[in-house]
């Protein structure tokens, strides 16, 4: 089953918040400069802490992860905006492979 979850990260090193940066597009919608929206199963979500774990120094850096509830439910409905977002909600759809 796939979670939504809510990632923020605070990263000191300009060189770590780019490749943190870069991991996170391609795991999820950006909904703020370093924060994200994620439609991630567990083994995903194993897999992208295993790669922010290699790019991270966690003596200095923080990653914060929220889930929403599964996909469908809650998760798609529980985040509101004030002011403009800087992406609108994803309108997504699984694909099996």
């Amino acid at each position: 089953m796939r979670s939504v979850y809510l990632i923020a990260y605070d990263v000191c090193d300009p060189k770590r918040l780019r490749k943190t940066h870069k991991l996170m597009c391609g795991a999820g919608d950006p909904l703020q400069f370093s924060v994200f929206r994620c439609e991630l199963s567990e083994v995903e979500k194993q897999q992208l802490q295993e790669s922010l774990w290699d790019v991270l120094n966690l003596a200095q850096d923080r990653v914060m992860l929220v889930n929403l509830g599964p996909v469908g439910a809650r998760g798609d409905d529980c985040i509101e905006y004030w002011g403009e977002p800087l992406s609108g909600e994803p309108d997504r759809t699984a694909v099996v492979a």
